[in-house]
């Protein structure tokens, strides 16, 4: 979404309407709407009062502050994943590298539960009847909600730290290593926000049938929505992605559930919520893992230990002694010595990009930018664009078909697309291996480039099923010229992928050419 577009409609005065912070006064008055809420997981609001902007039905403006938190699954998942990708490397000390590995694993993990919370709000979109949104502005930034400018960065302790704050629940001070976290990000955001405050507003929305009609939730779209039989693929409850249970035990678990209803739909809101801040009872949230991280990096990078004192003191006012200290995990601090003069992270490109006249920058607003400008790795962040915008294209034609992999193992577009997403999960983790380990441009000390994950043009997909096959193979397409180029180029170590890759395209392309010609059950479209 466009910063004009947000900014639209989305002004500091709604926010200070709506009880939070807000720094100008609105200049037009806002209709709205007195919520009573019975339960919200990131806040303790019983009863508020919520703006609705100019222009905006309830039921609109819930649809709009969905695809507000759309878009910030999506960057937290892409930034995350960069991060964790970064990890690792000669340059971390052989005593340390399992470490990184294990902390590696746990961003991971949460990289994919952001994936999870990313197709959960598009469920709850297609219940309400609204477009999908898959969309993610590079830099939204500097608009209400959106937690803090997009940056694809190394993982260090300052990015490590904004994390931990964004996913912290709302009124969390945390004594002096809040202080600390606090300090780390205010010295890179001049206005960070949490994603606990888009909750606090989204939800009450939702929840109040006085505000949007129950006929507004259509239960007849539920065989279209993202499933976690389909998407789950063992993630759930640490039974995969915990391989060395290094991450906080019941981590990493997937939340992906059809909706039919309004409380299904507050239901998995509040899912998400609780996942990424939540404070009470045993939830293993987001914010209670990246700190568990950040206090062990503190330790083996700085040689400060967090104390317990100090770790009771970080405790959020509604979450019990005995389950906070539990994530006070001092046999791994006891592995954290300090060693000074290391990173976790390869010297990775900040923000990295790929344009056809890297003289031109993109519109950055200040934020660090980097052109990839050596000859091979060019190809490659090429090829990787594509391939994120199949898989995003995969995500999206997915909500538009039924019957899928429920139909008894048929060969199903809805079941080609969805494998075919996977496909390109893996496919971008390969990739940004690659990446990782390329050069950005012919001067060695600039470092390496990174998967740049630039935006397509569109994420709109074609209104018919013919065109939306006739769009994947015009990706497949620009994929397989690309890889010609890079097997003309590339060491011998790397074209055993690109043979693998175009094996499975050429396998991908010809189903989509017998769906195209019609050989598959029209009913299961």
């Amino acid at each position: 979404m466009r910063r004009q577009q947000i900014l639209r409609y989305l002004g500091e005065g709604r926010l200070r309407d709506a009880g939070l912070p807000a720094a100008v006064v609105p200049a037009a008055a806002f209709a709205t709407v007195d919520v009573a809420t019975a339960a919200v997981a990131t806040s303790a609001v019983a009863h508020k009062v919520i703006s609705i902007p100019p222009e905006f039905s309830p039921r609109d403006y819930a649809a709009y502050l969905l695809s507000i938190d759309a878009e910030i699954e999506h960057c937290l998942m892409v930034q995350y994943l960069y991060g964790a990708y970064s990890m690792g490397g000669p340059q971390v000390p052989p005593e340390y590298r399992e470490l990184v590995r294990e902390w590696q694993e746990v961003i991971l993990g949460i990289a994919k539960e952001e994936m999870g919370h990313l197709m959960s709000v598009q469920n709850v979109l297609r219940l309400i009847g609204a477009p999908l949104h898959l969309e993610r502005d590079d830099y939204p930034w500097d608009t209400p909600f959106y937690p803090f400018p997009f940056m694809l960065e190394p993982l260090t302790l300052d990015s490590l730290a904004k994390y931990v704050f964004t996913e912290s629940p709302e009124h969390w001070k945390g004594g002096a290593l809040g202080d600390e976290i606090r300090a780390r990000v205010d010295a890179q955001a001049d206005n960070p926000h949490k994603v606990a405050e888009l909750f606090g507003v989204l939800i009450p929305l939702i929840q109040n049938p006085q505000t949007i009609p129950d006929e507004a939730f259509d239960p007849d779209t539920w065989p279209f929505q993202a499933d976690w039989a389909e998407w789950g693929r063992g993630y759930h409850g640490g039974q995969r992605g915990n391989l060395t249970r290094s991450g906080i035990p019941q981590t990493p678990d997937v939340l992906v559930v059809p909706l039919a209803s309004r409380d299904d739909a507050v239901s998995a809101l509040n899912a998400v919520a609780t996942q990424g801040e939540a404070t009470s009872g045993d939830q293993p949230s987001h914010f209670v893992r990246f700190l568990s991280i950040y206090v062990e990096m503190v330790a083996a990078l700085e040689g400060r230990t967090i104390t317990p004192e100090q770790w009771d003191a970080a405790r959020p006012a509604d979450m019990g002694a005995a389950t906070w200290r539990q994530a006070y995990r001092e046999e791994r601090l006891k592995r954290c010595t300090h060693r000074a003069g290391w990173a976790p992270s390869r010297a990775v490109a900040v923000n990295p990009y790929v344009a056809l006249d890297t003289a031109e920058l993109p519109e950055q607003g200040g934020t660090p930018t980097t052109p990839i400008t050596h000859p091979e790795s060019r190809l490659w962040a090429h090829l990787q664009n594509v391939r994120y915008r199949m898989l995003l294209d995969f995500l999206s034609h997915s909500f538009a078909l039924d019957g899928g992999l429920r139909s008894a193992g048929r060969l199903t577009p809805r079941g080609t697309v969805i494998n075919a997403a996977f496909g390109e999960m893996y496919n971008l983790r390969a990739l940004a291996e690659v990446l990782m380990g390329s050069p950005v441009s012919d001067n060695p000390e600039d470092g390496f480039a990174g998967p740049p994950f630039q935006t397509p043009y569109t994420l709109n997909i074609p209104i018919s099923e013919r065109d939306r096959w006739r769009g994947h193979l015009d990706r497949l397409e620009a994929s397989r010229v690309l890889m010609d180029h890079l097997l003309a180029i590339c060491a011998e170590s790397r074209r055993t992928y690109l043979y693998a890759l175009r094996e499975a395209d050429e396998k991908l392309g010809q189903l989509a050419r017998t769906i195209l010609a019609g050989s598959v059950d029209p009913a299961l479209i």
